[in-house]
Formats: structure tokens, sequence, C-alpha cells
């Protein structure tokens, strides 16, 4: 399946929460998005692989997207080396997208900004045609490289070098995040509680997102860093 937008995140709901708006923004647009998470999340404090995995099924429903999978890499393990960079490369080739849509370049936890250089490497890797990989039906897949790398912003604050305008699709944006039912925003159950399941993350999620708009003179935003100029063909495009 040949995708506009793939979305390659460390953990299942990094996409949600950090690029929803623009995800359903998108697919809004008529555009074919897809998610690739690496790993299944079990070393969460909170839920299972197994709930976090249906999680992932109901907030890609409630997206819209075209197509959603699994890598099953370490969580909190993996590594930028052959053996994790080879599955994306397939994935990559796999859905043929021209934007990939990627973690933080740094951030809180370690596996966003180790699986931000991870997308990014196999990304390029992609284009190149000596690495031989195998597509579903066992056949050789096609190099194929994205035309631009996106890195989302999560946790730790860093400066966008530009901002989507998800005002119209905020309240998609916040229900696919609340998908995560195990993750945010839950009662006491006896469960420990961690940096996100509190009320108070939905007030930081709110604000991020209401900051990013503000700076552009919107009401919701989603800021994204690049990791080479953006070409503009007409001034006038832009807001």
């Amino acid at each position: 399946m040949k995708l506009d937008i793939l979305v390659l995140a460390s953990h299942p709901d990094d996409a949600e929460l950090c690029c929803g708006g623009t995800i359903a923004a998108a697919i809004a647009q008529g555009k074919k998005v897809g998610i690739v998470d690496l790993t299944r999340g079990e070393l969460g404090t909170r839920g299972t692989a197994a709930t976090r995995a249906q999680e992932a099924a109901d907030a890609a429903l409630i997206l819209g997207i075209q197509a959603r999978e699994n890598l099953g890499l370490p969580d909190g393990f993996f590594r930028n080396d052959r053996e994790h960079q080879l599955p994306i490369v397939a994935a990559v080739r796999r859905y043929q997208p021209d934007i990939v849509l990627c973690n933080a370049v740094h951030d809180r936890h370690p596996d966003h900004g180790r699986g931000a250089q991870l997308a990014s490497d196999a990304c390029f890797l992609s284009g190149l045609k000596m690495i031989e990989t195998l597509g579903d039906d066992g056949q050789p897949q096609e190099a194929w490289r994205p035309k631009q790398v996106y890195h989302f912003i999560q946790d730790r604050y860093i400066k966008p070098d530009f901002v989507v305008d998800i005002s119209a699709h905020w309240q998609t944006k916040r229900d696919s995040v609340a998908a995560y039912a195990s993750q945010f925003n839950v009662a006491a159950d006896g469960q420990p509680h961690t940096h996100i399941s509190s009320p108070e993350f939905w007030h930081f999620m709110e604000g991020r997102a209401r900051e990013f708009g503000h700076a552009v003179g919107v009401e919701f935003g989603e800021g994204f860093t690049v990791e080479r100029p953006i070409g503009v063909r007409d001034v006038a495009t832009l807001f």
C-alpha cells in the first residue's frame, strides 16, 4: 500500500500524542496515512502489551488511518544497528511514503531520541538498492527513500521549525489519545501513578497545543523539527 505519510513511533500512543491532529488533518485532505510502532510498550508501568495493542487498534479507527503495524522491537532496549534498522527499512519500502514523521530528536524517555535517529537512518538506508529486504510475498523489495523526514515534539520543549494547524481536528486527536485508557487520566485502581496517568497531563497536552497554535495565530497546533531546510515555491502560501 502506497502511503502519503508514514509515522514511525517508538511506542504505541506516541503518534496520537504528538501528531494525532496532523494525521487527522491529512486524512481529511484525502491523504493516506499509516503508523508503524517500533515496540509494544511492554515496559510501561501501567497496562500490558496486549491492552496497548487493543488500544492502538481503537485509536487507529478513531483517526481513520489506512494501516498500522507493530515491529515488536524490544521496548527500552532497541538499538540503532543493522538488526533493528532492517525491519524499519522493510516497512518504509512496503508503504513507500513521501513523508515520514518520527520521534523527537531528544526527550525525557531515551527511546524517543534513539527512535528518532533509528528511523532517520533507516529512511536513508531504505534508498540504497544494495540493501536487500523481502516483502510479505517473499519477493525482493524495491529501494525507496522518503522525500522528507520530520520529527514531532514530545515531553521536552523543542522550538519547532514549523507548526501544523490542527484546530479543526483537536477533538479527534484528543479522542485518539483517550483510546489508551490504561495510560491516561485513569481513576485510582491500585496501579502505580505515572507521569501521564493524572488529569493534569491533559492540561499539559492542551497547553502545549495551544502554545504552538498561538505561535502561528491559530487555536491548536502541533510542532515539528526538520532535518534539512524546507523548500517553498510560493511564499504567499505561508501563514
